[in-house]
């Protein structure tokens, strides 16, 4: 029978000394936790990956824990980790603002240098909603009536203060890091229902290192600069209008970019084997119970009636592609067929989550259906991550990472098809030569997935691109071919999109460059801006040359100063100016002033030639 001694025992006779938690196959447990003698425990310490989640989960209890010693009406919610910090839910009669931010922080410093022991206890329910009902936590009561357990575990700061919580936390209060800031105070619904109250609902953030701090917070200096928004807006792309929520409207110049990295995917997908189509952007709801979007999907559906048919607006493009698919006869020597759409597509998403162009209700997919044979997944997958390396690195990203996604709780199918899927899957991504992380329980509810996650110039993490084996949809709404030994046959279908939308990868891209984009995307790629009228004739005669080469340029004859119009330019990330003087004129030249601040003088001829190379897009 093995013996069990402490988590903290166990990490003394290890011989780590500055351990906070242990992980047993890759779950986090605290310390105070009982584990076998002979467990294979690995110990986490500040360098381990998991470390950074659990002094923030650790700290956002200590910020609730200062919130409630303040104002001790206060009622807690739910305080979790998200990217790059935490944040924590309260409902309190006093409005928190930016000023009371100073005076929380100090609070919490105080309970840190206490150091309290931080204690967990595991519960029969009954009596965890006994405590917190006597305690007046009806928020805390009202988790665990939802909660299918017969225990439940709270995390005490020793007799100060007490949280419904899963755990891990670190074992005192004063291992959480000094390094911390309070960012802002937001409202929030509580359980996301606008019928419910309205919290207050505390963003912030802590780091191991003084260093790291300030540099997340130089970051978001600059985030803030990059907004898509507000380079939108600079550079005349788009708008967007409470007439028409979650949707674009789209400025000439914006369009451009658009219509310039479609463009580019289409010729690059056309390259690569692929045909392109257009399904209906409305459908019965006959379509979509077939498929079994109806059951798993309804509520993010918008649903018209008509003639007394019920039709729902594409949330996705799949189903119509399998039309097109059957359409016909169809027989093993037609697979792979690798049919892509620029499918538009709408989502009920609520107000609430909607971000610029990065959240949207209507919006745009590189989308591509790849209708196989199971043997064919192996090399259509990897053939997919190539083509998505190649196009990501045209677009500037250099690297990505990628997660695996398995079976969901909510789902279709036997476990055995999944299991065939997720294994053809997987083998796949490894001889791709893609390492990849596990992303449990968050594939499809039809099938395994691929998630492509791009790192940018100010180390956010954006998931883009995506692939899907899907051994299901296809035999549900009837799709077949005939095999290689005359037997009728369902294809595998194959989801997949590099960008995921056009709309939100056009607002990575300006973040990314902060609105310098390359200069094949840029909606003007010159303007040519003259220092007095007097040069108007020879500016106007080189600007229509450039136009009829193709090139998108504009043209400044306003009565102006130079270094406004350059200054102008400048605004509108316009990658170069033309600036057209007296000297210019004389020698049929060009004064070419570029967005790094570099310069140079060429002939117009040059300059025409030079821009020419330089402002095509990459090759497919």
């Amino acid at each position: 029978m093995p013996t069990y001694i402490s988590g903290f025992e166990l990490a003394k006779r290890a011989g780590v000394k500055k351990a906070i938690a242990a992980a047993v196959d890759g779950v986090a447990l605290d310390l105070s936790g009982v584990f076998p003698e002979d467990s294979p425990a690995e110990f986490i310490t500040a360098d381990h990956p998991l470390a950074l989640e659990i002094v923030r989960h650790t700290t956002s209890h200590i910020m609730a824990q200062a919130v409630k010693e303040l104002w001790p009406e206060t009622k807690v919610a739910i305080g979790p980790v998200i990217e790059n910090g935490f944040y924590y839910d309260f409902l309190l009669d006093h409005q928190i603002t930016p000023a009371d931010f100073e005076k929380i922080e100090g609070k919490m410093r105080g309970i840190m240098a206490a150091d309290l022991k931080i204690l967990r206890e595991v519960l029969p329910k009954e009596s965890a909603v006994r405590m917190f009902a006597d305690m007046s936590e009806f928020f805390k009561v009202e988790l665990m009536e939802n909660l299918d357990a017969a225990e439940v575990s709270v995390y005490r700061h020793e007799d100060q203060f007490v949280d419904l919580c899963r755990g891990p936390h670190l074992p005192k209060t004063g291992m959480a890091s000094r390094h911390f800031k309070i960012m802002k105070v937001a409202g929030a619904y509580w359980r996301g229902d606008s019928k419910r109250e309205m919290l207050q609902r505390l963003y912030a953030t802590s780091w191991f290192t003084k260093e790291d701090l300030e540099n997340h917070l130089h970051n978001l200096e600059e985030a803030e600069k990059r907004d898509h928004r507000r380079i939108a807006r600079e550079m005349d792309l788009f708008h967007m209008q409470e007439e028409a929520v979650g949707s674009v409207f789209w400025h000439p110049k914006g369009w451009v970019m658009y219509n310039a990295l479609r463009d580019y995917i289409r010729k690059c997908i056309q390259k690569d084997g692929y045909v392109e189509v257009c399904t209906p952007q409305m459908i019965d709801k006959s379509l979509w119970e077939a498929s079994g979007h109806w059951d798993k999907y309804r509520e993010n559906m918008f649903i018209a009636e008509s003639e007394d048919r019920v039709l729902a607006i594409k949330p996705m493009n799949c189903p119509g592609a399998i039309q097109i698919f059957k359409q016909g006869v169809k027989s093993y020597r037609d697979l792979p067929l690798r049919m892509a759409e620029f499918g538009c597509c709408h989502r009920n998403e609520s107000s609430g989550s909607l971000y610029g162009v990065m959240r949207l209700r209507g919006f745009t997919q590189d989308d591509a259906h790849i209708f196989c044979t199971p043997e064919q997944i192996n090399g259509e997958t990897k053939k997919f991550c190539r083509l998505l390396t190649k196009i990501y690195k045209d677009l500037g990203f250099e690297s990505f990472s990628v997660k695996f996604s398995d079976r969901p709780e909510k789902r279709t199918g036997s476990d055995e098809i999944w299991d065939l899927a997720e294994d053809l899957l997987q083998k796949a991504t490894v001889e791709s030569g893609l390492e990849f992380s596990i992303n449990k329980g968050e594939g499809a509810f039809y099938g395994p997935k691929l998630e492509f996650v791009l790192k940018d110039k100010l180390n956010r993490d954006w998931q883009c691109g995506t692939l899907q084996v899907d051994f299901q949809m296809p035999e549900k709404l009837g799709a077949v071919y005939t095999g290689e030994d005359g037997e009728r046959r369902h294809p595998i279908m194959i989801h997949r999109a590099v960008l995921g939308s056009l709309e939100r990868f056009i607002g990575i891209l300006l973040e990314n460059y902060a609105g310098r984009v390359p200069l094949w995307l840029s909606p003007v790629q010159i303007l040519f801006a003259t220092i007095t009228n007097d040069h108007d004739d020879y500016a106007t005669k080189i600007y229509h040359e450039f136009i009829r080469h193709g090139l998108r340029a504009e043209l400044d004859l306003r009565s102006e100063k130079i270094s406004y119009k350059i200054r102008a330019g400048i605004l509108e990330k316009i990658p170069i100016v033309a600036v057209v003087g007296a000297k210019e004129v004389q020698d049929n030249s060009l004064s070419l002033r570029y967005l790094d601040g570099s310069q140079e003088i060429l002939s117009a001829k040059d300059a025409l030639e030079t821009l020419m190379v330089k402002c095509q897009p990459p090759q497919a």
